[in-house]
This record gives structure tokens, C-alpha cells and sequence, in this order.
């Protein structure tokens, strides 16, 4: 990385300097490097990397707009990620804390009126106490008290992905067996 980053902050000077060439060349070679880092963010947040995409180009328009404010005396690199971070930072924001359930998962739910879909609290509760009890206590966590996935998994000292599978498995034996009532 070390020496990237050198020819980074190369390209960076001569693009400065006003070699479209140079600029066109250093957003070439950060782009993939943005988007691994950006899909990172994403997936250690809990959120889905489909929309790593879009902070990419705001951390290249960021990037753009700002470029006048680089020290030519620093390394590129950490400006630049610092950029990324930030913008990382403010997508999480406007996400706010939501739970991604991929709905393909309950496709088989979604067409017309199921018993799942018409049972009672009464009904949801009864069968909910027949689920295993770690997914019980996941869904209730989740869905029912609005906890977040990283405070569940902090809660009951599982890892984040370890929440997602009970959530999931949870949530299948649940529309299962509200289907055979």
C-alpha cells in the first residue's frame, strides 16, 4: 500500500497541477479501493453493500469539490480516506437503524391473505413460545421491543451475523407454523 499511496499523492500533485491525465488516472486507481472499503463499512455496520455504490460517488464528488483543500506536502491517502470515513459516517446516518430483511426470503408469504397474515397477537404470541428459545428470545428482542440487531447480539453475547441467522430461522418457523394453525 505503501507504494500506492506514493504514486497517489503523485497523480495527486500533477493533477493539482492540472494534468487531467494524472486525475483521471489516481480516480481510476482509488475507485476499487473506495468500493472494498465502502462494501466494508457497510457489511460491519449490519447494513446491505448494495448501496456502496453511491458512497463512492459521493466520496469522489467529495473529493472533486474539495481537492484544493489537499496539503501537497501530505500524503494523499489519508486525506482521502478520512473523506471516505466521513461519508461512510453520514450514509449510515440517513439509513438510521433499520433492520434489512431480504424479502425474497418471504416471497412465498406475500401473495394474498395467509393465516400468518391473519393471525391474532393471541395466536403469534402462543406460537412464538413454541420456537426454540434463543429464537424467541431474538425475535422478541428484534421485533417485537425494536432492539437492534448489535444490541440483541450484545444483549445475549452473539455476534451480529449470529442475531441475523436466528432472526431469519426465527422468523421462518414462525410463518410455518402459523400457516399450519
Amino acid at each position: 500500500m505503501r507504494e500506492g499511496n506514493d504514486e497517489w499523492t503523485g497523480l495527486m500533485r500533477s493533477a493539482i497541477a492540472g494534468d487531467n491525465a494524472a486525475y483521471h488516472r489516481l480516480l481510476k486507481a482509488v475507485t476499487p479501493v473506495l468500493r472494498a472499503a465502502a462494501r466494508r463499512g457497510l457489511a460491519r455496520a449490519g447494513q446491505p453493500v448494495d448501496q456502496s455504490e453511491d458512497i463512492v460517488q459521493d466520496i469522489l464528488l467529495a473529493v472533486h469539490l474539495k481537492r484544493h483543500t489537499w496539503d501537497v506536502s501530505a500524503p494523499f491517502a489519508p486525506w482521502l480516506f478520512a473523506i471516505a470515513r466521513n461519508k461512510l459516517i453520514d450514509a449510515l446516518r440517513r439509513r438510521g437503524r433499520r433492520i434489512f430483511v431480504d424479502i425474497d426470503d418471504f416471497a412465498e408469504t406475500l401473495p394474498g391473505a395467509t393465516p400468518a397474515e391473519t393471525a391474532s397477537a393471541s395466536e403469534v404470541a402462543a406460537r412464538l413460545q413454541t420456537l426454540p428459545a434463543r429464537q424467541r428470545d431474538v425475535l422478541q428482542s428484534i421485533a417485537v421491543d425494536s432492539v437492534s440487531i448489535k444490541d440483541t447480539a450484545a444483549k445475549f453475547s452473539m455476534s451480529e451475523g449470529a442475531v441475523r441467522v436466528a432472526l431469519h430461522r426465527g422468523l421462518a418457523s414462525l410463518t410455518a407454523k402459523l400457516r399450519e394453525g
